[in-house]
């Protein structure tokens, strides 16, 4: 076994080499193994051909129920913050921006399909959202075959960059391997050589544990058990005693809302976070769902969430729009999305979904930098081509839809079971493939 480099060393790396991969591969965050077949999208000319109304209408498709209901707060809140500042600015086609709020539920529930449904009965020109991965999936043939722009925040399965969707898919949120690469690296800086995974049985969870694993036993760490649980089981003692009983140095926790019952039975076996190194990620990292535990329970915890750091001029907008927000989780990448699209349809002279997908790329890297929807939308009506760097990053989008360029930041629990906006480090790099 290789001996493992000291922390101060590893996180000290430069993450632009560490982070550079290839995002062609399958699993993901949620729905299944199987291989992606579809061919990758290259153009949004596959799309049907179409002309908008001359009106900017933005529905969203996001958790405000189900197992990813913690997000829905601020991804509304950053979509909601991007369309006061774009009809503020003027609105796009010289019309303002009408955005229609839905809820996506989970897998468990048809509730996302209806809501797609009612989307496209108003007339959506873009849809942002899901969040969960699997949610989308179930979603996207409906949304693209209609010639609509689907935009996630906070999709992160890697089947997302070869899946076919007429060229109609993008987010903002980067693919499962940069994540789960970069908390390999984590995991094995802090000189843990086993490492017991805990990983909900879905593409989500078996890709970022299929990472996970390559990056930390690339660095000379053993893998002394992997769980691949069911999220919906009502109790998981046997799960957590199968990690038990090879005594792990680190255990890794990879999941959404059940988070919060295998937190519970890790301390019912013994297995504290004082005791065993635990780590997370986007998909558990929550402000809210731990907040009944006794103090302390989740102190030390270290977690990795896609995104750059949400500047405090900007959480402080977001709360003003919702004083009860804890938690910014993917809002950045939300008012990111948001923007896009609208800076994408200005670009075009058209609202049709089509016409907005054919300009994202163009808008999102290559020309004059600009921050904010007036600021660009001011440069566009110049003629001036743009480059729109937003509040989750660059963005910079490649010919499959996806970020070319990302960061995660790697968060870590103190004594009050929450983690605090800054993250320990950020790491950002160019995804190539």
């Amino acid at each position: 076994m290789n001996r493992i480099a000291p922390v101060g060393r590893v996180l000290a790396v430069a993450a632009a080499a560490s982070l550079a991969l290839t995002a062609c591969g399958g699993g993901g965050d949620t729905a299944g193994q199987e291989p992606a077949s579809a061919a990758p999208s290259t153009a949004a000319s596959s799309a049907p051909a179409a002309e908008g109304d001359g009106k900017l209408t933005l529905g969203t498709v996001l958790p405000q129920t189900g197992s990813l209901a913690y997000l829905g707060p601020p991804e509304f809140a950053g979509v909601d913050q991007a369309v006061k500042e774009i009809n503020e600015a003027g609105g796009v086609l010289g019309q303002p921006v009408e955005k229609v709020h839905t809820d996506s539920g989970d897998t468990t529930t048809n509730i996302a399909s209806q809501s797609v449904d009612k989307l496209l009965q108003q007339k959506a020109d873009a849809i942002i959202g899901a969040a969960s991965s699997s949610v989308s999936e179930s979603i996207v043939d409906k949304i693209t075959g209609a010639g609509v722009v689907q935009f996630s925040p906070a999709n992160t399965s890697d089947k997302f960059s070869t899946i076919e969707d007429k060229g109609l898919y993008f987010r903002t949120a980067p693919p499962d391997k940069l994540q789960g690469r970069v908390l390999g690296d984590v995991i094995a800086a802090d000189g843990n050589d086993t490492v017991g995974i805990l990983a909900m049985q879905d593409s989500y969870g078996s890709g970022l544990a299929d990472q996970v694993t390559q990056t930390a036993e690339g660095a000379g760490a053993s893998i002394v058990e992997r769980v691949d649980y069911d999220p919906k089981a009502a109790d998981f003692s046997a799960d957590v005693a199968k990690i038990k009983a090879k005594n792990p140095k680190a255990i890794v926790l990879i999941g959404f809302e059940e988070g919060a019952k295998v937190v519970a039975e890790l301390v019912k076996q013994g297995l504290t976070a004082d005791k065993v190194k635990w780590y997370m990620v986007d998909g558990n990292m929550s402000n809210s769902n731990y907040k009944d535990m006794p103090k302390g329970t989740l102190k030390g915890v270290k977690g990795t969430i896609p995104g750059a750091e949400a500047p405090t001029a900007f959480r402080e907008k977001l709360t003003k729009l919702n004083p009860k927000l804890d938690d910014f989780t993917y809002s950045a990448e939300s008012y990111d999305a948001a923007n896009l699209i609208a800076l994408a349809a200005e670009a075009a002279k058209d609202d049709s979904g089509a016409s907005i997908a054919a300009k994202l790329a163009e808008v999102s890297k290559g020309g004059e930098k600009c921050k904010n929807f007036k600021e660009c939308a001011d440069l566009l009506k110049e003629g001036k081509d743009i480059d729109y760097d937003g509040i989750s990053g660059p963005v910079e989008f490649d010919d499959k839809g996806d970020p070319s360029v990302a960061t995660i930041g790697v968060y870590q629990y103190g004594d009050d079971n929450k983690y605090p906006g800054k993250a320990l480090e950020y790491r950002s790099g160019k995804i190539e493939g």
